[in-house]
């Protein structure tokens, strides 16, 4: 109880700007994602390529980029939408059920099933490859309404704040 003290005695300044943590990370998140979605179709590309052409791709090690950045948007999505939940908490107590914040865990949850589909997919299961770009292309399709609907949640917050 001590530290929830600590924090609101933060307030009200440094409780406004802990908000503006959660739109920034979730930017680069964003900028992330759409390479992440790049990088897979390039790696499915490289896959369904034949001859010379497949040799040039390979090079470019698209599939192993795609893991390593999904592995990372995976801890990055996971830590955004735990942070702004606990950001939220420590602001007003409470933590508003908005379908902003159900997306958002909605689509955390989809990032996790998608990162759980890679053994199978390692192991050539094709439909592990389609249920995972069905999950990709999800996400990516969430997250620019969850874009809109941020912008509307950051201008409210910022109109509200008096210092």
């Amino acid at each position: 109880m001590n530290s929830l003290r600590f924090i609101v005695s933060l307030q009200p300044a440094t409780g406004y700007w802990l908000y503006a943590i959660h739109p920034i990370w979730m930017w680069v998140v964003f900028v992330m994602t759409v390479y992440a979605l790049y990088l897979g179709l390039q790696s499915r590309r490289t896959r369904m390529a034949s001859g010379e052409m497949k040799k040039i791709l390979a090079k470019q090690k698209f599939s192993q980029r795609h893991y390593r950045i999904g592995a990372l948007l995976l801890a990055l999505m996971t830590t955004g939408s735990i942070g702004v939940l606990g950001i939220e908490y420590l602001n007003s107590g409470k933590l508003y059920v908005v379908p902003h914040t159900v997306v958002g865990l909605v689509m955390t949850a989809l990032m996790a099933n998608a990162a759980a589909l890679v053994p199978f997919m390692q192991r050539g299961k094709e439909w592990a490859r389609q249920v995972h770009m069905v999950l990709a292309f999800s996400i990516m399709g969430l997250f620019v309404w969850q874009l809109f609907t941020g912008f509307s949640i950051v201008w409210e917050i910022v109109s509200e704040y008096k210092p």
